[in-house]
């Protein structure tokens, strides 16, 4: 974790031997020469007064310091003062960076994760329905007609709006070792991808995905949104499951590792990894039937992979949690509403602030007014050192979101500042292969000031309109402040 920090040794000599000190009033120095030699001038903080110095010749050298965010002084002191909790960090990360995740398997949900009718899941932290944005309710209502469970909008919306009280009850992927893109809504029909860490013995789920446009994740539910689900359920997944039972498990980090080489970032870039897991698959897929069609489908999508990466990148951040004293961030999740992050140290506990809306570009006629805030769990990717934190790799990306291709190598170098390691498997070829920023620290997110940078969807603001776009948007700064707060409540003082 480069920092740069600085020399003050330059700024006096040491005392000569048999040198006198001033304090003994025999006219000795204890400044060791300091005005024998040029000083060495250090400027932290505001820039003007390197500025002036500059511009009298004077040798400067600026360090980028800046003091924690308010309230989090008391909080990081205890934090990173306690003798316990580099090692901490040490082991959470080593254990994310170890993961090792394959799929194994594509089961329904209803089978992978027990769910049953009227239980469905979504993206990020808990949200009830009266608090769901647009997009959210529009994706649970294409789910309760996908499921059969209404003839129409207009009576899912009523049955939804009885709440957990009623036939329907919602909770959050991340509760059950899953993640989801945009809306993330998983209902018990729907297919997912199983994917275990054959480092570490976990197992995480993400659903198969759809393609672009109007589509349930971004909250869009008209007929073609559940046929689509509907050909999923019945060709799509069952397809996929006997290519990889007849393939063998899919070493889904080398994949990874490839793309990135090949210009994706594993977020909103996933041609290459795409491209990669159709070769991978195909012959496996050539006389399964339905298989000419699942290639097509894949092969028209490029985000298909993304799903992949999500369930990947939520089997490594779930190797990391449980280990006390560290301030990693095993999760980091947005449900239209609320963004959320939970830490390694303090459990299944969220600490949540809200969800901004993202900068970016606009897919025709619509713009800012049409955004909802931020949504999804896609941000596994940016936990786990992919997404925003690889978009080095990936310069072609600022097409898509916005922005030039200085801007996302910036974006890469500045993460480094904010994460506790270098991933050697995921290598950033325009960096001359320098390991991608993985595992944020909320300590120094609180410490800095420098907030994780996602690359984002933008989904429409009003139900059932679907994309409208995509872009950048960063956490709200509060949250880092009070999981650090939070982790400093549960370290007992050094003995």
């Amino acid at each position: 974790m480069p920092q740069e920090h600085a020399d003050l040794s330059v700024v006096a000599d040491p005392p000569r031997p048999g040198a006198r000190s001033s304090a003994d009033g025999r006219g000795g120095s204890r400044l060791g020469g300091l005005l024998t030699r040029e000083p060495g001038i250090i400027a932290a903080g505001a820039p003007v007064l390197a500025e002036a110095l500059a511009q009298q010749a004077v040798p400067v050298r600026t360090v980028d310091w800046r003091p924690p965010a308010p309230g989090a002084a008391e909080p990081l002191a205890t934090v990173l003062g306690h003798p316990g909790h580099a090692a901490a960090d040490a082991t959470a990360v080593k254990r994310m960076l170890t993961a090792r995740p394959h799929l194994v398997d594509v089961r329904p949900a209803h089978e992978a994760l027990g769910l049953t009718a009227g239980t469905f899941f979504h993206a990020g932290p808990p949200v009830t329905w009266e608090r769901a944005s647009g997009p959210m309710r529009g994706a649970l209502i294409g789910a309760m007609l996908a499921e059969g469970l209404a003839d129409d909008a207009e009576a899912a919306e009523r049955m939804l709006a009885r709440g957990d009280a009623g036939p329907v009850t919602l909770d959050s992927c991340h509760h059950h070792r899953t993640v989801g893109p945009m809306a993330g809504v998983v209902g018990p029909s729907m297919w997912m991808f199983v994917v275990e860490d054959a480092e570490h013995g976990g197992t995480a789920f993400c659903s198969l995905n759809e393609g672009l446009g109007k589509v349930l994740r971004y909250g869009a539910y008209g007929p073609e949104v559940v046929d689509r689900l509907h050909w999923m359920s019945a060709v799509l997944g069952p397809a996929l499951r006997t290519a990889v039972h007849r393939h063998g498990p899919v070493d889904l980090k080398a994949i990874m590792a490839q793309a990135l080489q090949m210009g994706d970032e594993l977020h909103n870039r996933n041609r290459a990894a795409t491209s990669l897991f159709v070769r991978e698959l195909a012959a496996d897929l050539a006389d399964v039937e339905g298989g000419a069609d699942v290639l097509r489908f894949v092969g028209g999508n490029d985000h298909f992979f993304l799903n992949l990466a999500m369930a990947a990148g939520k089997a490594a951040a779930d190797a990391a949690r449980d280990v006390p004293g560290s301030s990693l961030v095993v999760a980091m999740a947005r449900n239209g509403t609320d963004f959320g992050i939970q830490l390694s140290g303090t459990g299944d506990r969220w600490f949540i602030g809200p969800a901004g809306v993202p900068d970016g570009l606009y897919l025709g006629s619509y713009g800012p007014g049409d955004a909802n805030p931020d949504i999804g769990d896609s941000t596994i990717t940016e936990t786990t050192g992919l997404g925003g934190f690889a978009m080095a790799a990936a310069p072609a990306i600022v097409r898509f979101i916005g922005g030039e291709v200085p801007d996302a190598l910036a974006a890469t170098q500045r993460m480094y500042e904010i994460t506790l390691a270098e991933n050697p498997v995921f290598q950033v070829p325009i960096l001359s292969f320098r390991g991608t920023p993985t595992g944020i620290d909320a300590a120094l997110v609180a410490r800095t000031g420098i907030l994780p940078v996602v690359n984002t969807g933008i989904a429409g603001r009003v139900a059932g309109t679907g994309q409208v776009g995509a872009g950048l948007v960063s956490p709200p700064a509060k949250i880092f402040t009070d999981a650090v707060t939070a982790l400093a409540g549960t370290l007992r003082p050094p003995a």
